[in-house]
C-alpha cells in the first residue's frame, strides 16, 4: 500500500469520528449489563434475553441509516441542497412509521415472542417487564438511524457522535437513578434506556428538519430510500440470520462449543467496529463523489479505502494469532472452553483481512446504491454457509466445521463482490 494518498486526510477525518460513534452502542449494552448484572441471576439473565431481541431489531432496522446516506450523498455531492432537505423529511417520516409499527408489534407479541425463545419463571416475567418498557423507545432510536445516515450522508460525522455519546451519558445517569435511587430494579433500567433513546431521538429530529420546514410525507420522494433500504434490510437480515444458524448449531454441539464460540463472536463484533469505520468512510466518500460525476475519483477513493481496510484487519490477523492461548482466558476459565476457543482461533484470525476486504466493498456498493447486487450476493452466500453449518452438524465437524463454513461465507462474499468492484458497473454517476 502507498504511505500517502490524496485521500487519507478525508478518510480519517469521516472514519475517526464515525469509530466513536459505533463503539458507542457496545458501551450503551455494557452500561445496562452492569447495573442489572447486580441485581441478580433472575435479572441478568432477563436482559440477556430481552435486549437480544431489541438489539436484533436496531440491526434488522439499520437500511435506515445506510440507506438514508446512500441517497442522501449522491444529492450532496449533486450540489442538491434543496433535494438533501426534502430526503431528510422524508428520512424522519419512514423512521417514525417503522418505529411506531415496531413498537405495536412489540407490545402485541412481546409475551408469546419472549416464551417462544425460552422465558420462564422469574427471569421469564423480568424480560416481559424490560422488554415491555424498553420497546418504548423503539421510535426514537429509529429516527436516531435516520439521523445518523443523514448526516453522515452530508459528511457530518462529528454531530452524530456528540448525540450519541451525550445519550450515553445520560442512560448511565438515569440508569443509576432509577435503579438504586428509585429502588425500581430492572424496570428502572429499561426506563433509563426509553428515556436516553428519546432525549437522542429528539436531538436528531431538530438534525432532520433543521435544513428546512418540516414537510408532508412524499411517495415519490421516498422511493429512492425505500427501494435502497429494501435491499439492504435483506442483506442485513441474510448476515444475521447466518450468524444465528452459527450459534444455533453449536449450541446443539455442547455448552463447550457455543461457549467458545461466543467468546470469539464478540471479538469479531469488538474488531469489526474499525473496519465498519472504514466502510463508512467508503459510503460518504463514493456517494458524494458518484453525485458529483467524478467516476474516476470515486474509484481511486475506493481502491485507497481497500487497501486501507485490508492492512488494518492484516494486523488484527497479526496480533490476535499468537494469543489463541492468552486472549480467551479473559473471557473464561472452564478447560473444554479453553480448548475449543484455542481450536477455532486460526479461523478468526484468517477471518480478518478477508473481512476488510470485504467490509470496504460493503461500504463501496452502499455508497454506490448498488444495493440490488449486495442484496443477492449476500443471499447466495448466506445459502452456502447455513448448508457447511448443517453438515457440520450431521458429520460431527465439531467448532472448527462452523468457524471454517464463517471463513467460506466471509471469502464467498469478497469473491462475489471483488469482480463487481473491478469492472466498476457500480461507479453510476448522478444522484439518482
Amino acid at each position: 500500500m502507498r504511505l500517502r494518498s490524496p485521500y487519507d486526510r478525508e478518510i480519517v477525518r469521516l472514519a475517526l469520528p464515525a469509530l466513536g460513534a459505533l463503539a458507542a452502542e457496545p458501551l450503551y449494552v455494557l452500561a445496562d449489563t452492569a447495573i442489572v448484572g447486580h441485581l441478580g441471576r433472575p435479572q441478568i439473565a432477563a436482559l440477556g434475553l430481552a435486549g437480544t431481541v431489541l438489539a436484533g431489531a436496531f440491526t434488522i432496522f439499520n437500511f435506515l441509516t445506510y440507506g438514508t446516506t446512500a441517497v442522501v450523498a449522491r444529492a450532496s455531492g449533486a450540489g442538491r441542497h434543496e433535494q438533501t432537505a426534502e430526503l431528510a423529511a422524508q428520512a424522519l417520516w419512514i423512521a417514525l412509521a417503522i418505529g411506531l409499527a415496531l413498537l405495536a408489534g412489540c407490545e402485541l407479541l412481546a409475551r408469546p415472542l419472549l416464551a417462544g425463545l425460552g422465558a420462564h419463571g422469574r427471569s421469564g416475567a423480568f424480560a416481559l417487564l424490560y422488554f415491555r418498557i424498553a420497546a418504548l423507545g423503539l421510535p426514537a432510536a429509529l429516527v436516531a438511524l435516520a439521523g445518523q445516515g443523514y448526516l453522515r450522508g452530508v459528511s457530518d460525522l462529528r454531530r452524530p457522535l456528540e448525540i450519541v455519546v451525550a445519550a450515553n451519558v445520560a442512560n448511565l445517569a438515569l440508569e443509576v437513578a432509577f435503579v438504586y435511587g428509585l429502588g425500581w430494579g430492572i424496570a428502572g433500567s429499561a426506563a433509563g434506556t426509553a428515556a436516553a433513546q428519546a432525549g437522542m431521538g429528539a436531538a436528531f429530529v431538530r438534525e432532520l428538519v433543521r435544513p428546512a420546514p418540516p414537510r408532508r410525507p412524499s411517495w415519490r420522494e421516498m422511493r429512492p430510500m425505500l427501494r435502497v433500504g429494501r435491499q439492504i434490510f435483506v442483506r442485513t437480515a441474510a448476515l444475521y440470520a447466518s450468524f444465528l444458524v452459527a450459534a444455533s448449531v453449536l449450541a446443539r454441539m455442547g455448552d463447550a462449543e457455543i461457549g467458545a464460540h461466543q467468546i470469539a463472536y464478540q471479538l469479531f463484533l469488538f474488531l469489526a467496529l474499525a473496519l465498519d469505520a472504514i466502510a463508512i468512510a467508503a459510503q460518504v466518500l463514493v456517494g458524494r463523489l458518484l453525485g458529483a460525476g467524478d467516476a474516476a475519483g470515486a474509484y481511486a477513493a475506493a481502491r485507497r479505502m481497500l487497501a486501507w481496510s485490508v492492512a488494518v484487519g492484516a494486523l488484527f490477523a497479526a496480533l490476535l494469532a499468537p494469543l489463541a492461548h492468552v486472549l480467551p482466558r479473559v473471557f473464561a476459565s472452564d478447560p473444554r472452553v479453553l480448548e475449543q476457543a484455542a481450536l477455532l482461533w486460526p479461523f478468526l484470525a484468517a477471518m480478518q483481512p478477508l473481512g476488510g476486504a470485504v467490509f470496504a466493498l460493503d461500504g463501496i456498493l452502499l455508497g454506490a446504491s448498488d444495493t440490488r447486487y449486495l442484496m443477492w450476493s449476500m443471499l447466495a452466500a448466506s445459502g452456502l454457509f447455513v448448508t457447511l453449518a448443517i453438515l457440520a452438524l450431521a458429520f460431527g465437524w465439531g467448532v472448527v466445521g462452523v468457524w471454517a463454513a464463517l471463513d467460506v461465507l466471509i471469502g464467498a462474499r469478497l469473491a462475489l463482490l471483488a469482480p463487481r468492484f473491478a469492472g466498476r458497473r457500480w461507479a453510476v454517476v448522478g444522484w439518482h
